[in-house]
């Protein structure tokens, strides 16, 4: 029995990998219902890592069609070294990472979320944040209450980089180990310990008797360079 599923498994993987280089020899020749069928798949999943890793929802959607720009012009680089799934993410990444530096160079030109501004045709004023709702909901936002979904997205919010992404990846995305290791260009060690302290922080944002987000913040504070290698 043990043996039949080793072996279906191993049937498994093969046939998806003939599936998969099928598909990206289709998309180096330039193929558009191959690109159409990579954004159907990955588009909703690179949005919902984006906006949870980027100032807000708005520039997630501009990021996520950037990151699909970014693919099909860079198709012809990639080379197989890992699946073509953990690619996509890789860049999706890069370029989040990128944006969160240019927010921090350009941060005092931050618009508030409670800022009003002019609701276009009609004369009374409507709040940015209304705006930028995306009525669409992600498989792991569907599964918890909403009120629940937004304590939780609130507080993962306030984790603060890089431990938020590698929640992101591991917990929410599900990659494992190895994969998110990858995407972030760093080994399992420091992975695993970024997990670890992740956790524990988001775990302590989400206690009824939670202490002020500053000191729970400054706890965890640690030198990059003092992570687990």
């Amino acid at each position: 029995m043990q043996a039949d599923l080793t072996m279906g498994n191993v049937a498994t993987a093969l046939t998806f990998q003939t599936e998969e280089l099928a598909l990206i020899d289709e998309l180096r020749a330039g193929s558009e219902e191959a690109f159409a069928w990579l954004i159907a798949r990955y588009h909703q999943p690179i949005y919902s890592l984006l906006a949870r890793t980027v100032a807000n929802r708005a520039e997630a959607a501009d990021l996520t069609q950037e990151v699909f720009v970014k693919i099909f012009k860079g198709m012809n680089s990639f080379h197989g070294k890992s699946s073509l799934r953990t690619w996509i993410y890789r860049i999706a990444l890069r370029e989040a990472s990128n944006q969160r530096r240019w927010w921090a160079r350009h941060k005092q030109q931050e618009i508030p979320m409670e800022q009003e501004i002019a609701g276009g045709d009609s004369a009374s004023p409507v709040l940015l944040q209304d705006m930028l709702v995306d009525p669409r909901e992600t498989p792991f936002e569907m599964a918890v209450h909403a009120e629940n979904r937004e304590r939780v997205e609130r507080a993962l919010s306030h984790v603060p980089e890089p431990f938020r992404t590698t929640l992101v990846l591991r917990d929410i995305e599900g990659f494992v180990y190895e994969e998110v290791a990858e995407m972030q260009g760093v080994n399992l060690g420091t992975v695993k310990s970024r997990l670890v302290r992740g956790r524990a922080l988001l775990k302590t944002l989400l206690a009824p008797q939670a202490i002020a987000l500053s000191k729970v913040q400054t706890a965890f504070e640690m030198p990059f360079g003092e992570e687990a290698r």
